[in-house]
């Protein structure tokens, strides 16, 4: 197959077959994928006051040919003659995903792992050096194919505007009212993005179609390259200790820990993955029953809608958390409402912990990261 003259031209190869036997899903559509919370997110960003005057300035101000020169002129594009093993990855992914062209892909020197998508008109997959040193082939495979997701679902536009609306609120924190409007809308965009991540894990399982080594990546990111010393089991493990340990305290401190991050915590990222692989919905779609891109302009809100909802009823009636079960009684109309809320701050039977201050022991010395 000759190379198309324009590079940012690529076409997905239909000759080239992926390098090992894995299902490929034609005209697939991004709801095939998308966790529901995601899609529930995206829609309460929408209706947030004020977002699409917002979003129509943003779109005008940050044009698609800045961000291309500037990772044209300080970062290595992947392609046949540099980075040609993540070339063959990003055509693979995109042939299984069924995207047909191909977006720029970059290579960018920083230490820390990291990947992402990001884009007004067309979406630029951009890596780390960190995450490429830290991956094996199969770990790497899925991260491209998280990312090939973003691209497909769309996410690429959001996520540019979330990194330029970041950078503003540092420039505006000295105006009070402008600095709150901009982390209001930060925010939302984080919870928005932090639910997107859950979908893009999912096409990159499918992209792999390799469990093990999407857990492997995740547990690497968690904890670098020392796979003897983990196990998949035990991290897992982390997860379900994180949903149900302590009371209601603890629920709060979630929230706020969770706040500030792009990304959900990596041991949920793993449990949630691992959750939809062994899902009825995922064995469909294995066995080529999706959704196509084709029917998108025939799907309804109102169904987004609904099993968004009913989404959001199973999470609060399976989950282990402190705060949910709060919630699980509230709605089942438990009484003594004064006990049970005391129970879940301090446990059966229990007293509140002592104020600020009054502990017997030192206090902790602060994160220095």
């Amino acid at each position: 197959m000759s190379e198309p003259n324009d590079p940012n031209e690529q076409r997905v190869s239909t000759e080239k077959l992926p390098g090992r036997t894995r299902r490929r899903f034609p005209d697939i559509s991004s709801r095939a994928y998308e966790h529901p919370a995601d899609r529930s997110a995206l829609v309460a960003l929408r209706k947030l006051t004020g977002f699409d005057t917002v979003f129509k300035a943003l779109s005008a101000l940050l044009p698609e040919r800045s961000l291309r020169l500037l990772f044209l002129s300080d970062s290595v594009r992947v392609g046949d003659e540099q980075f040609a093993h993540l070339n063959a990855m990003l055509r693979d992914a995109c042939y299984i995903l069924d995207l047909e062209k191909v977006p720029l892909m970059y290579v960018t020197q920083d230490p820390k792992p990291n990947a992402m998508c990001i884009g007004m008109d067309e979406p630029i997959i951009v890596v780390t050096t960190g995450l490429v040193e830290l991956l094996d082939e199969e770990e790497m495979r899925a991260v491209v194919g998280h990312e090939v997701g973003h691209a497909l679902s769309g996410h690429a536009v959001y996520r540019t505007i979330l990194l330029f609306l970041t950078n503003l609120a540092l420039r505006v924190a000295w105006i009070p009212l402008g600095n709150l409007a901009v982390l209001a809308l930060v925010t939302s965009l984080r919870e928005w993005f932090r639910k997107s991540e859950l979908s893009a894990d999912r096409a990159g399982l499918l992209v792999g179609q390799d469990l093990q080594a999407s857990m492997r990546g995740l547990m690497k990111i968690a904890g670098g390259n020392h796979l003897h010393e983990m196990n998949v089991d035990a991290f897992l493990k982390q997860a379900d200790e994180y949903e149900s340990a302590g009371d209601l305290r603890d629920s709060v401190l979630k929230i706020l820990n969770v706040l500030p991050r792009s990304h959900p915590f990596t041991t949920v990222r793993a449990a949630e993955l691992r959750k939809w692989a062994s899902s009825r919905d995922h064995q469909r779609l294995m066995d080529g029953h999706y959704p196509r891109r084709t029917e998108d302009k025939d799907t309804r809100v109102s169904d987004a809608f609904k099993e968004s909802a009913a989404h959001y009823a199973d999470t609060v009636k399976q989950s282990k958390d402190p705060l949910m079960g709060l919630i699980r009684d509230l709605s089942n109309g438990a009484g003594d409402f004064g006990g049970k809320l005391r129970d879940k701050f301090t446990g059966p039977g229990g007293k509140p912990g002592p104020a600020a201050g009054e502990g017997s022991g030192p206090s902790p010395e602060p994160d220095p990261a």
